[in-house]
């Protein structure tokens, strides 16, 4: 019994040396060296992203503004055209033929005016040669009012005249489709030898537009609305074309507010620069507005900086020993933060190890 009791008793302190070794095997063991960056020095930009789509501006849905045949269509989809190109026309003999009637009537009215100032001009020749006789004088003081008169009434016919000429012109215009702009012909739903009923008018016959001006239609979140400016700079990518380079600039921030998703925004338009021929309207777009920019400036990346927003701090290495210092930072792009006090270019800042409570993990987001 008296042995076995030996047994046991040895036993145990052989399992309690083993676990006190393990102990002080790790309590005793080296540390390892410590991850670090080096402060280093270059440019940092602050961006707002913007959502949206691309957008031609320019854009018209044309049509015949008079009913009748189509006779021409003298362009294809896909066609570039110029300003005041023609680009279809209707049958217009009545029209025409209402022009050249138009015409003459205003021809006939500016004879007429010649003649009644001839006529007025002639009573008052009369007039004046019966200044010593009093009654030729009243008689033909009498006719110069007349040859006033109708002159007057000649005049008057001539405005008619040339205003029917006008009306009789635009109606004509109304039977040709005319390019208002240079462009693309985007659309054309119209043949020749097509009636054009008074109900057809209201159906775009020609669709055109220009693809040499391209917007971004987005909206910006209300927090961020206050740091774009107009004429800031923007980098856009498309989910369509991810390797085409598009830049851009902000040209309009609404002052209205609009709640999509729950969310207030305001919509916001960024003008493309040079836009090449691969981009199309309706494009889905993100735009990165540059709203601050600082070159040449010493910057570590955020995931070193510890402490608080008031009192942010590192820890340097300094020959193989272990510094906490208070640091001043700037501007921030979200990956990289700008150093204005408290580090030097080259010196080694210390990586913290990841845990759970690591400070520098939520400092930007407090």
């Amino acid at each position: 019994m008296k042995k076995r009791l030996v047994i046991i008793i040895t036993i145990c302190l052989v399992v309690i040396g083993i676990v006190l070794g393990v102990v002080l095997t790790r309590g005793t063991s080296p540390q390892s060296t410590p991850t670090t960056v080096n402060v280093t020095r270059g440019d940092i930009v602050k961006t707002i992203l913007v959502d949206g789509s691309l957008e031609m501006p320019n854009k018209a849905y044309l049509s015949f503004g008079a009913t009748g045949t189509v006779t021409e269509v003298l362009v294809s989809e896909g066609d570039n055209v110029t300003k005041d190109q023609v680009l279809a026309r209707l049958d217009a003999q009545s029209l025409n033929s209402s022009v050249k009637t138009a015409e003459l009537q205003v021809q006939i009215a500016q004879d007429q005016i010649e003649a009644a100032q001839a006529q007025y001009e002639i009573a008052l020749i009369n007039l004046k040669g019966a200044a010593a006789n009093t009654t030729l004088e009243k008689v033909y003081r009498e006719q110069v009012n007349i040859a006033e008169a109708s002159l007057e009434t000649a005049k008057l016919n001539l405005k008619i005249a040339e205003l029917s000429l006008e009306s009789a012109k635009l109606n004509l215009d109304k039977a040709v489709i005319v390019a208002p702009f240079d462009g693309v012909v985007a659309g054309i739903t119209i043949t020749e030898g097509e009636e054009i009923s008074t109900a057809a008018l209201a159906t775009p016959a020609i669709s055109l537009v220009d693809t040499s001006e391209i917007e971004m239609q987005g909206y910006i979140d209300e927090l961020d609305v206050a740091s774009v400016k107009l004429g800031q700079a923007a980098n856009i990518t498309l989910d369509a074309l991810p390797n085409e380079q598009v830049t851009g600039s902000v040209t309009f921030i609404s002052p209205i507010s609009t709640i999509r998703a729950g969310i207030i925004s305001y919509a916001t338009t960024i003008t493309l620069e040079n836009p090449s021929a691969e981009l199309k309207d309706g494009m889905s777009a993100t735009a990165e507005v540059v709203v601050e920019r600082r070159d040449n400036v010493l910057l570590v990346p955020n995931t070193v900086i510890q402490g608080t927003l008031q009192n942010p701090t590192v820890v340097v290495l300094v020959d193989g020993q272990q510094e906490e210092r208070q640091i001043t930072l700037g501007l921030s792009d979200g990956f990289n933060t700008e150093v204005l006090s408290g580090l030097e270019e080259g010196e080694e800042v210390v990586v913290p190890a990841p845990t759970s409570t690591q400070q520098s993990s939520s400092f930007f987001g407090r």
